[in-house]
């Protein structure tokens, strides 16, 4: 019975590696994902180490001339049209066969003090930082998106809100800036991880080193890489460079999706903050009046799908040997791939349609005049003209609120210099001294925002000054990018350079 179903099962795997059923799941993928990602990275490598090994005599001009003519007539398109091939285990066994097929045994030398062990950690880093630098583009457009569409907005007056409940008025700039603040902090998480990332872990090889007199720094500078990973177990072994792009994008994810939340609430007729342009709103198939904000829910879903791919990859991180494993290689590496890929268009998507919504500032505005959020400030007010302790005077407004609350007078305009009058003889025993008119300034909510001057708070003079530095140092993230982008490129020309002297007759 066993042997029947034994024989069954050899018959439908196969006899030799790979069987099929290990080829579907996991090298099939494998080897889709490395023939789309990986390809330029592999033989960027190939060259570079080339190179290297005829700068340190490791190779013959000769040799290094013949590997590189091979180099040069590889096919990439070839490669990344076919299927994976069961004659090959992967696809750098593949190229690897195709180079000694087009330069005989000598290109076996390609792998002098080599290991895919250092090089597939290389090609997963060179692709990575690759990716992280785009989504990092993405987030700064978004952020001078914001920056341009608060300058327009810093007279907006609303309500802002603490525990969901109305808590004091601001301004919609003040709201965006703290959006802004919080984008700026995410790049800089994204500049540290970079930092993590761009390190090679050339000359590691399979996690020793090696006995060939290879030069790691010269990899690092042709391959475009800061620094060297300096231990080679950890070369191959550390899986924290993922850890950490995965950790960075996550957060990124969960903070743009807490504002998603709010735009979706705000997004609704009972809210009416804004109106989304017409590209960002469905209507219903059965209800003609509806504007739904789909473009926002969308966003929503999706960051909580970035965080999830995100946390995948720290699930297959953790408990996992420190050392070369699958389980920090090809099965994982696409999970944060797609979650950079998907914040990226979605950082698109949310700068679009903010800059186009038109935001209801009347309606934002009379919301805020009319509601109880306006009295901390009268309480400070009460302090300043009544020579009294901040408690006692929250004592009073607190009383009046109350009053007002019990009665069913919902309505900022039932607040009356009366009413505080007669609850200021019950609190202190003195009626009160501030004027009327100076009473009923302290209920408006533009002088509630005007008052609040200091750095940080929403007074238009501040927040012009705020965006104008943020504005200021936009230039400065644009370029470290640009810089960075241009340090990779301008190695990738160098080693198109010495392919070139290689194939020269």
């Amino acid at each position: 019975m066993f042997q029947d179903y034994k024989s069954r099962i050899i018959e439908q795997e196969g006899k030799h590696f790979p069987s099929n059923s290990y080829r579907q799941m996991v090298l099939q993928p494998a080897y889709d994902e490395a023939k789309k990602h990986f390809l330029n990275s592999m033989v960027h490598i190939h060259i570079a180490h080339l190179k290297m090994l005829e700068e340190r005599k490791l190779v013959t001009d000769l040799e290094a001339k013949q590997i590189g003519q091979a180099i040069a007539k590889l096919d990439l398109n070839y490669y990344k049209q076919r299927d994976y091939n069961p004659q090959f285990e992967d696809l750098f066994f593949r190229i690897e066969h195709k180079l000694i097929e087009l330069a005989g045994d000598v290109a076996g030398n390609l792998h002098i003090g080599r290991s895919r062990n250092d090089m597939g950690i290389a090609i997963y880093r060179m692709t990575l930082r690759k990716k992280l630098l785009t989504l990092m583009n993405e987030l700064l457009r978004l952020r001078s998106s914001l920056i341009a569409f608060a300058k327009e907005h810093i007279d907006t007056i609303m309500i802002g809100y603490t525990h969901t409940q109305q808590a004091q008025p601001t301004t919609f700039a003040h709201y965006l800036k703290a959006v802004i603040d919080q984008l700026t902090r995410d790049f800089k998480r994204m500049q540290a991880a970079f930092e993590t990332i761009n390190q090679s872990s050339m000359g590691a090889a399979a996690l020793t080193t090696t006995g060939f007199n290879i030069d790691r720094e010269r990899m690092r500078e042709l391959l475009g890489f800061d620094g060297v990973i300096e231990n080679a177990w950890d070369a191959v072994a550390g899986a924290d460079y993922i850890a950490e792009a995965s950790s960075v994008t996550q957060l990124a994810a969960l903070n743009l999706g807490r504002t998603s939340q709010d735009f979706l609430q705000w997004a609704t007729q009972e809210f009416n903050a804004f109106c989304l342009a017409s590209p960002y709103v469905q209507v219903s198939s059965i209800m003609p009046q509806k504007r739904n904000p789909v473009s926002i829910e969308h966003i929503r879903s999706l960051l909580s799908s970035v965080a999830g791919d995100a946390s995948t990859v720290l699930q297959m991180i953790h408990n996992t040997p420190f050392g070369d494993i699958v389980d920090t290689e090809d099965d994982m590496q696409p999970f944060l791939w797609r979650a950079m890929e998907k914040l990226s268009g979605i950082y698109k998507l949310f700068g679009s349609l903010v800059v186009t919504m038109d935001v209801n500032k009347e309606k934002l505005l009379k919301r805020a005049e009319n509601s109880f959020a306006n009295v901390t400030e009268l309480a400070d007010s009460l302090v300043r003209s009544e020579d009294i302790s901040f408690r006692q005077s929250h004592g009073i407004v607190s009383s009046c609120i109350k009053t007002l609350l019990a009665a069913k007078k919902e309505s900022l305009e039932s607040l009356t210099w009366e009413l505080a009058n007669e609850k200021s003889l019950e609190v202190t025993g003195r009626p009160l001294k501030i004027s009327k008119e100076h009473f009923y300034n302290a209920l408006k909510p533009e002088f509630f925002v005007k008052i609040r001057s200091l750095k940080g708070g929403p007074a238009p003079e501040t927040m012009q000054k705020s965006l104008e530095q943020s504005e200021h140092d936009s230039p400065i993230l644009v370029q470290w990018v640009k810089e960075k982008n241009e340090q990779i490129s301008n190695c990738e020309e160098q080693l198109l350079e010495f392919l070139k002297e290689w194939t020269k007759e």
